[in-house]
């Protein structure tokens, strides 16, 4: 299910902060059985569904990833992109074989369905630079809301030059480089014209520059209830990450 935040009612006025999300996500795979997998599968298709509907079905499309969870969401969405008709170019920051877990297991789905992995680092940069003009839109899924530190290296120079492109871009869960928890820039952050964020909203969408960065914010429920968002987290937890 997704719902503007702005109108999500109670779960739309409750916000997670990074470790607060972590949190529920080992919740809901330790007590109530919802795999990693299950949701990235949900979260990779509800950025596919906004994708579409701000390309009206059609266009070119690229979907930077990072080697995280993130990246993984990006991975599935590239391959509901492709069950939609389309045909995208993905792009993961680095090397390929340095993808972990779930992540690795999209990334391989995607390669079996023959779609072509455009690695980016050291001196592929240039590649990047030149072709990332060409998109109607990005899917950026380089960092999520487990980044700590600022952005640098080759996660920095994908992020300027996305945001150099002025080609619109959706985020996954948060802008990369947004501190989830404060809404400052660690070190660079895209800027989104639409932000999907899963379960419930993040903090730092709210604070300092959260919503300059964010743009639209959706937020898509994963399929998982809000009761079971409130029992992962506890009454202490929830009263401390409402927004004020």
């Amino acid at each position: 299910m997704r719902k503007r935040i702005s109108s999500a009612g109670n779960r739309g006025d409750f916000f997670l902060t990074a470790g607060t999300a972590k949190a529920v996500d080992v919740e809901l795979r330790e007590r109530f059985g919802i795999s990693t997998l299950a949701l990235m599968e949900n979260a990779g298709r509800a950025v596919a569904f906004e994708a579409l509907r701000m390309m009206k079905g059609a266009g070119t499309v690229a979907v930077v990833c990072g080697k995280g969870n993130n990246g993984g969401d990006g991975f599935v969405c590239a391959r509901h992109l492709m069950s939609s008709g389309l045909r995208p170019d993905v792009y993961i920051a680095g090397r390929a074989a340095e993808s972990r877990d779930e992540a690795a297991m999209n990334l391989e789905i995607l390669r079996r369905l023959g779609q072509k992995i455009v690695e980016v680092d050291g001196p592929d940069i240039s590649i990047f630079k030149r072709r990332i003009l060409r998109y109607n839109l990005i899917v950026d899924a380089l960092l999520g809301v487990g980044l700590r530190g600022e952005v640098r290296g080759i996660y920095k120079e994908m992020i300027e030059r996305i945001n150099a492109s002025g080609v619109p871009v959706i985020s996954v869960d948060v802008p990369s480089g947004l501190d989830a928890d404060t809404g400052k820039i660690l070190g660079s952050c895209v800027k989104a014209r639409k932000t999907v964020t899963f379960i419930a909203g993040k903090r730092g969408m709210r604070r300092e520059q959260g919503p300059q960065k964010c743009g639209e914010i959706v937020m898509d429920t994963l399929g998982v209830p809000f009761s079971a968002v409130l029992s992962a987290q506890g009454p202490v937890s929830v009263m401390k990450n409402k927004v004020e």
